[in-house]
């Protein structure tokens, strides 16, 4: 996904790149520009899976300079991520007011992680999930090379992928861990010519923990806390 967030690849949008060709510079000069993909993967695969990026511009996202700019258009992320493959389940623009920056959010859900590289948004990203034969898994994810030209300032922003898994983590490569969420942060120039996400892990058996055991957990508590607090009078 980042790689495509500044190719314009059909033909139709040359019109829409001279029209957006004064702000789209900026964003390449400035290189302001940061991605995070926050994806959860259940035990069987699917998923859900959270795009955020935003820009260091201080524009409204209403003013007439955003309107244009494909990647914080509505009517144009809606094609983008309209696919067979996954679902669409939302689109967030919004400006920070407290320091002005504007964002864009898609939120997206899939049957199968592999699935997504049938898509024309995430064809780059090679998605592979494997099952060694013994309930071990393999998950693997190719992060595209940068373009040079977003990668010559890489101070100013931050590429940041970021996948909780629901099982016991055997092995990965990830640069940071936050509890059950493995992340994997850089800046464009680290990425060079490309990077691969590797995870082995085994999933639990539950897609997710029910509901009941924590209903039944918290009224077990309150019987605890119950008696306890009657011995105690």
């Amino acid at each position: 996904m980042i790689s495509n967030i500044f190719k314009l690849k059909r033909k139709k949008e040359l019109s829409i790149l001279i029209r957006i060709f004064s702000v789209f510079y900026l964003i390449l000069l400035s290189g302001c520009l940061n991605y995070i993909q926050d994806v959860n993967i259940y035990p069987d695969g699917s998923g859900k899976m959270s795009l955020h990026y935003w820009s260091n511009l201080l524009y409204d996202i209403n003013s007439d300079e955003l309107k244009h700019l494909t990647y914080f258009n509505t009517d144009f992320l809606k094609k983008e991520f309209s696919s067979k493959y996954y679902k669409l389940e939302e689109i967030k623009l919004y400006t920070d007011s407290t320091d002005g920056t504007t964002h864009a959010i898609i939120n997206i859900t899939f049957n199968s992680i592999d699935s997504l590289n049938y898509s024309r948004t995430f064809q780059d990203s090679k998605f592979s999930l494997i099952d060694d034969g013994t309930g071990i898994k393999i998950f693997t994810q190719k992060i595209p090379s940068i373009n040079d030209s977003l990668a010559s300032d890489s101070s100013k922003y931050s590429i940041t992928y970021k996948y909780t898994f629901y099982g016991k983590i055997y092995d990965d490569n990830s640069t940071e861990k936050d509890g059950k969420t493995l992340i994997w942060k850089f800046k464009p120039n680290e990425i060079g010519s490309g990077k691969t996400i590797y995870v082995k892990y085994k999933p639990f058996k539950l897609k997710e923990t029910p509901e009941w055991i924590y209903i039944l957990m918290g009224i077990v508590i309150i019987i605890i806390l119950f008696f306890l607090l009657r011995r105690s009078n």
